[in-house]
């Protein structure tokens, strides 16, 4: 009973804090931008769209599965940071059982978009010439799944762009079915967080 509301006085205290940080990233972008110091205003404003993306991040890994194909999540080792320079936040969780594995991560404002949107656009680059890429829907959304295998080790790459963000799921050792895997992300769910 001590731990559960021990717990619960962390989140909210968590919530206050965060709810304070942004309030005054508010109120100091207001008051440069005021008195006439827009480089602190836009420092301000930055410092408030991080929070805003640590926030979204948080709310995103609450829907998430628990479970990815046959893995487990290692909730315990859930991560979400500010992006850096131009790219967004990134959001990350392992899935993990046994030896095999997939990482999901999901970046907003990814520099690989470009890329990854023309090679969905192109056809005969998409599929590639050695069957070991190829272009599926998931969700409702398209989605590049590459193959590659090293020695025994089958790794794939699953990478799924949302407008400018990016959902990558790297597996290894998972030779189970990959579109299996690939229809257990919640593609739409997470679309409706992020957009």
């Amino acid at each position: 009973m001590k731990a559960t509301v021990l717990t619960l006085m962390c989140l909210v205290l968590g919530l206050v804090v965060n709810a304070q940080d942004f309030n005054s990233s508010i109120q100091a972008a207001r008051q440069s931008y005021s008195s006439g110091n827009l480089e602190d205003s836009r420092f301000a404003m930055q410092q408030m769209l991080q929070e805003i993306d640590i926030l979204t991040g948080k709310e995103v890994l609450k829907i998430l599965p628990n479970t990815l194909g046959t893995l487990e999540a290692k909730i315990a080792e859930d991560q979400v940071s500010a992006g850096v320079g131009f790219a967004g936040a990134v959001i990350h969780r392992l899935y993990q059982t046994d030896d095999k594995s997939a990482v999901m991560e999901i970046i907003s404002n990814s520099p690989l978009i470009g890329s990854i949107n023309a090679i969905l656009s192109i056809p005969f680059i998409g599929t590639g010439a050695n069957g070991e890429r190829r272009v599926v829907k998931i969700d409702g959304y398209k989605a590049l799944i590459q193959k590659s295998s090293d020695s025994a080790k089958i790794a794939y790459d699953i990478q799924v762009p949302l407008g400018s963000t990016l959902i990558t799921v790297r597996t290894e050792n998972y030779s189970d079915d990959i579109l299996k895997l690939a229809n257990s992300i919640p593609v739409a769910l997470i679309a409706q967080k992020l957009n």
